[in-house]
């Protein structure tokens, strides 16, 4: 559906708000913004939108705001059971997320990336596997990862790709989406609150792929239960390409010989080993099979891939190893924003300094905090969850004297880290909750994190490769 509308009316003024009133005004809408914060607590300059002519309205959100509007934008972090929303549902008022807003404008193709964990790492990864057939700059990558989708479908234009990271969130508020190929990495419990229940968590990831059609693909990962099953519900037409790091499929990508390798179509295309791969650990394989095949249908070469695959090593806020202090390691693990993202980053660790806690999801806590009991050494709490975690912790029997409580506070947490902490020991910032408490998001939370690390007294040491890239910053 190309982009239509006359009058345009913005729902959320984060990062996709703000844009998709940037892309409104671009294409000729008329084109109202709306938050119910009041504009001095929200973090943006809004002059630039005025200036471009976007009318912005903050505070109570009343249905007069929807006269003659055509089009409601939501942006991801509003809810479609708002009563503005489901306002314009009423009046018959085209409801759409900035994904499909994306969509509308979009002249090159998707290739889409969802599931609870993993997505960063695998739709950044996908983007440099794109750049050896499209180059980078025909290449985007946006959607979930902070980058508006919108935005980026308008700068790539025609002849190009773009990586899409794509959140529950997103999808609520789209009827159609469709990507070439999607993949979906996994389903574990998260966003309950928001959702209502795993099956509606579920059914927003699916809706990811409800759209494609005849040639598209569709990548899902074997090992895991509820995303092997969706096989049922691709559309007619499209193709399955399973991943597994765990079975010895007959087709798609396994793991030959402790090789990553596709079985497609009769060939099979061996790319690296578990040990040429630049990120490591087990979810980090399937993460990479996931890109893999995903770049192979968007038409990679596979020897042009193999470079990238050892060269990438991850991202930022994904236990992303920072700075040693005085003999201690430390790292950053705030895109952890639920317990079974937690549990893989404890599993990459012993004798783990662990600082966690935040805005408090309310999922079942009995497996991270045995994972706790086992890979930790003491355990400090921040934020909204603390209470809740601290109980958790002593219901497994967690030593009580090993439990720190920093309040509201990511200094004092960092603080007590680095008083406890001694040279074997790792300190790991891992919180198993969002950031919405103390922080805009998750990035905020892991930047400030890495910045009162880094101005620890004592011998503050960066890995190589930070000195290089931030010239001593991290």
């Amino acid at each position: 559906m190309p982009f239509t509308a006359n009058h345009m009316l913005v729902i959320g003024a984060g990062v996709s708000g703000f844009a998709a009133a940037e892309i409104g005004r671009k294409y000729g809408a008329a084109v109202t913004l709306s938050d119910a914060k009041i504009e001095s607590d929200l973090p943006f300059d809004f002059e630039p939108l005025r200036k471009l002519g976007v009318t912005c309205v903050f505070g109570p959100q009343t249905e007069a705001l929807l006269d003659g509007i055509d089009l409601v934008v939501v942006a991801p972090a509003v809810p479609v059971r708002i009563p503005l929303v489901q306002a314009a549902y009423q009046k018959g008022i085209r409801v759409a997320s900035e994904v499909e807003l994306a969509q509308d404008i979009a002249l090159s193709p998707f290739y889409a990336v969802t599931g609870t964990n993993g997505k960063t790492t695998t739709t950044t990864l996908l983007g440099k596997l794109l750049e050896t057939k499209y180059g980078k700059e025909k290449t985007g990558v946006g959607g979930n990862i902070g980058v508006a989708l919108s935005k980026v479908a308008d700068q790539i234009g025609k002849d190009g790709a773009i990586a899409a990271e794509i959140s529950s969130f997103q999808m609520e508020a789209s009827a159609y989406f469709h990507p070439h190929v999607s993949a979906v990495l996994n389903v574990t419990p998260d966003h309950i609150i928001r959702h209502g229940s795993m099956d509606v968590y579920q059914a927003m990831k699916e809706r990811m792929f409800a759209d494609e059609t005849q040639g598209d693909v569709v990548v899902l990962n074997y090992d895991d239960e509820r995303v092997r099953g969706m096989k049922s519900r691709v559309p007619e037409g499209v193709r399955v390409c399973y991943f597994s790091r765990k079975e010895d499929l007959a087709e798609g990508m396994v793991l030959k010989n402790d090789t990553l390798t596709l079985r497609w179509d009769g060939q099979e295309l061996p790319f690296v080993t578990v040990d040429e791969l630049g990120i490591k650990g087990p979810h980090n394989v399937e993460n990479a099979m996931a890109a893999i095949a995903v770049a192979y249908f968007a038409g990679c070469d596979a020897d042009a891939m193999k470079p990238v695959l050892k060269r990438f090593a991850g991202v930022e806020h994904r236990i992303e190893y920072f700075a040693k202090v005085d003999g201690v390691k430390y790292y950053n693990d705030s895109k952890a924003t639920n317990t079974d993202s937690a549990i893989k980053a404890l599993e990459t660790f012993k004798h783990i300094i662990l600082i966690a806690g935040g805005d408090d999801k309310k999922t079942d806590l009995t497996d991270f905090m045995a994972k706790v009991k086992e890979r930790c050494d003491a355990l400090i709490l921040i934020g909204d969850a603390a209470m809740r975690f601290r109980d958790a912790a002593a219901d497994v029997g967690f030593p009580e004297d090993q439990i720190y409580a920093a309040g509201y506070s990511m200094p004092r947490a960092v603080q007590l880290a680095h008083a406890l902490a001694l040279v074997g020991q790792t300190v790991l910032l891992s919180p198993a909750c969002a950031s919405f408490d103390m922080y805009p998001d998750m990035a905020h939370r892991g930047r400030d994190f890495k910045q009162l690390v880094c101005a620890l007294p004592g011998k503050v040491e960066l890995p190589e490769d930070l000195v290089e890239k931030d010239g001593g910053h991290a």
